[in-house]
Parts: structure tokens; sequence; C-alpha cells
């Protein structure tokens, strides 16, 4: 009978601990949203109703709700091509680590070739190398070879400073791949480049799949590089909201959608890679 009782209250402090667990993180997650909720309605509302109150009165008046500021946003042709200049930027700058970084961290995993463990440490090494520290070198070298200000320029900057954390992530996770399975391949055949793709490569999904993850997001999202690597011409949207904040009292009703756009974009490829993104960083955890 006191087993049985123990046994209840044990029962019961976990329904009770595991539904505080689950309000908290609801609660949290609500918070996190309110940020996100209140630009999108932001970017629904006219710069007369955004001046005039908070966001929240459109819950009371739903008729300020307008896509009016979506139409002046796409008249805007600074914002329209930081759009397409943006995509142009992390779509390749994406790619090419991903690749790049499988290649290097398959080589560095499995194939020997004179001073492997050394090259490695080099690249370990290039982790903790400040990105300001090496921007007037680049930029001079880029101006030298007559990139400086291009979209090659930002991109060949962010595949750099991709590079290391992709390599180091990549072999990491490559290595943990059983050598019965390699040798099996190779027995039935197989070089390295098919070994490669028709072995490693489908292992290895879930850690490139974060991979992709970790390089879209920061390199969508960052400013410095393209504020300083970029021109008029090949600017992304995060230097032309910075742009545009200077005239903030004029064009509210362009910044607001912009902004929503550049941040929903990045979100929605989080979700939609999020599995993949998870069991690619809890895969490295267990290992």
């Amino acid at each position: 009978m006191k087993a049985t009782m123990q046994s209840l209250g044990s029962k019961l402090v976990e329904g009770v601990s595991g539904g505080l667990v689950r309000v908290f993180l609801i609660v949290v997650g609500l918070f996190w949203l309110v940020p996100t909720i209140g630009l999108l309605l932001s970017s629904l509302r006219s710069p007369e109703d955004i001046a005039a109150s908070g966001w929240w009165k459109v819950f009371t008046e739903p008729s300020q709700i307008t896509f009016d500021s979506y139409r002046k946003l796409l008249e805007n042709e600074d914002i329209t091509n930081s759009l397409l200049n943006t995509v142009w930027i992390t779509v390749p700058a994406t790619v090419l680590v991903v690749v790049i970084g499988s290649l290097a961290g398959y080589a560095f995993a499995w194939m020997e070739f004179p001073g492997r463990d050394w090259w490695f440490l080099a690249v370990v090494g290039l982790l903790v190398v400040p990105v300001q520290v090496a921007l007037i070198p680049i930029a001079e070298l880029f101006g030298t070879i007559g990139i400086f200000g291009s979209v090659l320029g930002v991109v060949l900057f962010h595949v750099g400073f991709g590079l290391p954390f992709a390599v180091f992530l990549l072999r990491n996770f490559f290595a943990e791949i059983p050598r019965e399975l390699l040798e099996a391949a190779r027995l039935d055949g197989a070089g390295e480049l098919r070994l490669f793709l028709r072995v490693v490569m489908p292992l290895g999904g879930p850690a490139i799949a974060a991979l992709g993850i970790f390089q879209f997001l920061w390199v969508w999202n960052d400013l410095l590089v393209a504020l300083i690597f970029s021109d008029s011409g090949s600017q992304p949207i995060t230097v032309a909201l910075q742009t545009q904040v200077r005239q903030f009292g004029n064009n509210i009703d362009v910044l607001a959608p912009g902004a929503f756009i550049s941040m929903v974009i990045p979100l929605a490829v989080f979700f939609a890679f999020q599995r993949q993104f998870v069991s690619g960083v809890m895969a490295g955890a267990v290992k």
C-alpha cells in the first residue's frame, strides 16, 4: 500500500512538474513571438496610424490593416534590388561553404596525405581569428584585384570565414562513420568520389543541413561585412534598411515591411529544416 501511494505521489509530481514546464515554455515562446507579431502588424498599418498609437491598436481597430506599405515597398527600387542582392550573396555563400566544407571534412577524416593533422590544426586555429582583424587587409586585396564593392567580394569573404567552422564540424561528424562501412564500399569497387557521394553524404545529411542553416542565417543577417565590402549597387537588405533608418521619419511605411520580410525569410528557412537541424546538433552532442 505504501509503495502504491509513493508511486501515485511520484506520478502526480511528475505530471505537475511536466505541466509547469510546458506552460513555462509556451509563455517564453509567446514572449519570443511578440516582437515578430508587432513588426508584422506595424507593416500592415499606415504611417499615420503607426505615429498615433502602438501596433496593438489593430486588435481593437482592424480597419487599420492595409497592404499599401507592401505595395510601396515593391515600388522602392533600393529595397527590391537589395533583396535580390541578398539572395545572390546568401545562396552562393551557403552552397560553396557546404560543398567545399563537405569535401574538405571528408578528406581530413578519411584520406591520408602528408601533414593532414597539422593542416587540420591550422584550420581549427582559424576559428579564433576575429572578422574585424581581416577587414582592412582583405579590403585592400579586393581593391587590388578589382572586386571590392561587388557581390563577388562579399560572397568570397563569407566563404572564407565560413569554411573553418564548416570543415571542423563536418570532419568531426564524418570521422564517426564506421570504418567497416567505408571499407566494404571500397571492396565493392567504389572510388573516393563515389564513396563520398553515395555513402558519406547521405549519412552526413543532418550535420550538413545544420551547417547550411548556420551559414544561411549568418550571411543573410550580416551587416558588418556587407557594410564594408558592398556599394550602392551590391548592398544587401541589411545595409539598405540601415540606410533607410537615417530617414526614419519619412519612410516608416517602407522600413516596417522591409524589416519583416528580411526577418521572415530566414525564419521560414529555419522552420523548414528544423528537423534536420535538431538531428545534426543532437548527433554531434551524442557523439
